[in-house]
């Protein structure tokens, strides 16, 4: 595999807007998220930028970065041209889908997506990491996947995604992170889908690929990263990243 990384950041979020610019000790978050995908080593790092600001400040650090227009429809669709514009040749056959708000995210999660494509038949890796408690088990905010590992696997594959407890009945539930690995042939694939009647549903859009019949598996890690989604996110950030550069 020759992964790339694409960071979709746009300035437009209701609970925390501007969010990708937001300050942590000195930087833009945008930033500290590229740190982190550097620290994975799975390949080169760009960010695929909704706003002029977002891209000016990307690479006024020395980043890559790709400006998109403001009216593509979601960050994988914004993923998929910074794609074409950064590797026409096709060189990067993994595409890699981290968004922009995981600015404590650790570097080996990224590692751990590429897991899944170990299996041919497998068009996108994913991440899922243990619920924690009956809190998080009904909150609609933190997405159930619907899977089971083998014994001593760390691979499993997802048959579903909601955001109530799935499944039913006694054993783990399963915290989907949205972290992404594509096969680039099942990103193009997926972004030429119409949207799909679960995704609509759910507001969920990896329904899409298992509506159409693609394969999506997943990884576990011990523990997913927070996404920055509310001033208090931001806050909890800054204190965890204080005294990175």
């Amino acid at each position: 595999m020759t992964p790339i990384v694409l960071i979709p950041a746009r300035l437009s979020a209701s609970r925390l807007p501007g969010k990708p610019l937001a300050d942590i000790g000195g930087r833009p978050m945008v930033l500290h998220v590229l740190d982190r995908a550097r620290e994975a080593g799975i390949g080169p790092v760009a960010v695929a930028a909704g706003d002029a600001a977002i891209f000016d400040a990307v690479r006024a650090a020395g980043a890559d970065a790709v400006l998109a227009d403001a009216d593509v429809p979601s960050g994988t669709d914004r993923v998929k041209l910074a794609l074409d514009a950064l590797d026409p040749d096709g060189r990067h056959d993994v595409v890699v889908n981290l968004q922009g708000d995981f600015p404590t995210l650790d570097p080996a999660c990224l590692r751990a997506v590429l897991l899944p494509l170990a299996d041919p038949a497998v068009d996108i890796g994913s991440l899922v990491s243990p619920v924690a408690d009956a809190v998080e088990a009904v909150a609609p905010q933190v997405v159930k996947c619907a899977c089971q590992f083998a014994p001593g696997a760390e691979v499993a594959p997802a048959l579903y995604f909601s955001r109530q407890p799935v499944p039913w009945g006694d054993g783990p539930l399963w915290h989907h992170i949205g972290v992404y690995a594509f096969r680039r042939a099942a990103l193009a694939r997926f972004v030429a889908l119409p949207p799909s009647p679960l995704e609509g549903r759910e507001k969920l859009e990896q329904l899409r690929a298992l509506e159409a019949g693609m394969r999506i598996a997943v990884a576990k890690v011990e523990h997913g990263p927070f996404g920055v989604d509310t001033p208090a996110d931001l806050e909890r950030a800054r204190a965890m990243l204080a005294g990175t550069r």
